[in-house]
């Protein structure tokens, strides 16, 4: 017989006194510490908990006391579901200055960093619809809502296109409205969605593993150019024949589409990344602008997905390079090349790696139609070349490092600095593994010595970094 589980406390009329990691706010009760969504600092609100450990826990807001002045009206019609723009309701200024100090305390806390006073963050001049790419799941079950549930509604469609939300694998929740891009996002997605229910075809069961459509992705450029590409699971000759016909009809009917793309899909996952992706009309691909440079960008490559504030952030790396015109520069993790094109006209050579083989090859098109001749790009783990390199005893006056969420691994790190570059300049995306790698390179005798915070994400708590490091 198991043993009944003992119901968690309720806390009346608590302030919130901070905000917290991940979107949250917290507040101490006692000696325990207590993280809360949706909910700021000055809000006064009874307290359900829902997780508790040793020296935290998590709860739900069940009714607000009294709201805070600091307090902000969420605009989006999903907010409090979605789980994205989880900061709608915390003003922008106290955004930044938050992301500011979260930088700080990661880096100091984390990295054991020595820091002179961080720059002050670059906040978004957009804080809505600054996205360039987006991103839906279709799925068979919609996500209910408590309230719907407690209504008992029924839906003449069960199916949703939209954002999978937290704890749920299987169900989407429908999005009707969507401000993290242009509203041709909502155009696109709601007419498709409205096709695909007067036409009866089948959403995608996750569980299953059936169904026709799948996912859909939206690129949108400054230079006006728009990529749609849908992703579909096709087992039989009469689910190609709907995939055409839906193909068609968005061709007929979303004229402002450049790039209108296809993948079939059966593997048990979303990602279409080693599959063929077809061109059902116009190019292949769409390009962005930067500062007189075009750059290409196809389905899978990657781009950061704030146009405007990627061109702040760039800024940011090229100055801490420091370059003259005489340097050799590694840039590690170039994805599509954008960092090396854009540092190249500062730079003797820049040599960009980069382990996906269309990211390299659109890298070498983008120099090419930008006739960029001091650059050239290397497929490869980023451990595997930066060795090789160093090997060929070919010294770089810079290292540019962008790499992804994880961080760079230690054997990169390690090579790096056995090369002996006077700067490295380090893009993060996650400040806590630049942190623990900024601790990594003071080890092999770097140093750093400036920090710039890049809002990338308004309305939500991640935060780029850019650090530089330079040799003690």
């Amino acid at each position: 017989m198991s043993r009944k589980k003992k119901a968690l406390p309720l806390f009346e009329a608590v302030e919130i006194t901070q905000v917290a990691a991940e979107g949250k706010a917290l507040v101490r009760i006692n000696d325990l510490v207590v993280f809360v969504p949706y909910v700021v600092p000055g809000d006064v609100v009874d307290l359900q908990l829902t997780r508790k450990k040793h020296s935290y826990a998590e709860a739900v807001a069940v009714k607000f006391h009294k709201y805070s002045e600091r307090r902000t009206s969420a605009f989006c019609p999903h907010f409090g579901v979605c789980g994205g723009g989880k900061w709608q309701i915390l003003p922008y200024e106290d955004q930044i200055a938050y992301k500011q100090q979260q930088v700080m305390d990661q880096l100091t806390r984390i990295g054991k960093v020595e820091l002179p006073e961080c720059s002050p963050i670059l906040g978004s001049a957009k804080t809505q619809a600054y996205r360039n790419k987006v991103e839906f799941g279709f799925a068979n079950k919609r996500w209910l809502t408590s309230e719907e549930i407690a209504s008992g509604v029924r839906y003449e469609h069960p199916e949703a296109v939209g954002y999978h939300t937290s704890g749920s694998f299987d169900k989407i929740l429908p999005i009707e409205e969507c401000h993290l891009m242009d509203d041709v996002n909502n155009t696109i997605r709601n007419g498709i969605r409205d096709y695909a229910y007067e036409n009866g075809l089948s959403f995608y069961d996750q569980r299953e593993h059936t169904g026709l459509l799948r996912g859909m992705m939206i690129r949108l450029s400054n230079t006006g150019e728009l990529m749609l590409l849908m992703q579909f699971c096709i087992m039989d000759d009469k689910e190609q024949q709907q995939a055409d016909a839906m193909l068609q009809w968005i061709s007929d009917n979303y004229k402002q589409i450049s790039s209108l793309l296809w993948v079939n899909n059966q593997k048990f996952n979303d990602t279409f990344g080693d599959l063929p992706v077809h061109c059902f009309r116009g190019t292949d691909h769409i390009f962005l602008e930067m500062e007189g440079l075009r750059f290409k960008v196809g389905p899978k490559s990657f781009y950061q997905t704030n146009t405007d504030q990627a061109y702040e952030l760039y800024k940011v790396a090229r100055n801490f390079a420091r370059l003259t015109g005489n340097e050799l520069v590694y840039d590690l993790y170039t994805g599509t090349g954008t960092i090396a094109n854009f540092v190249s006209r500062q730079a003797r050579q820049v040599i960009g790696i980069e382990y996906v083989p269309e990211a390299i090859e659109d890298a070498k098109v983008n120099a090419k139609n930008n006739n960029i001749e001091n650059c050239e790009f290397y497929c490869g783990d980023a451990k595997d070349a930066v060795k090789m390199l160093r090997d060929k005893e070919i010294t770089p006056d810079a290292v540019i490092l962008d790499p992804p969420r994880k961080g760079c691994d230690k054997e990169v790190l390690e090579c790096v600095a056995e090369m002996n570059p006077k700067r490295i300049v380090y893009v993060s995306c996650d400040v806590s593994t630049q942190a623990r790698d900024c601790a990594i390179l003071k080890e092999l005798g770097y140093e750093t010595v400036e920090v710039t915070p890049v809002d990338m994400f308004p309305k939500t708590a991640h935060t780029e970094s850019v650090a530089l490091i330079v040799r003690q």
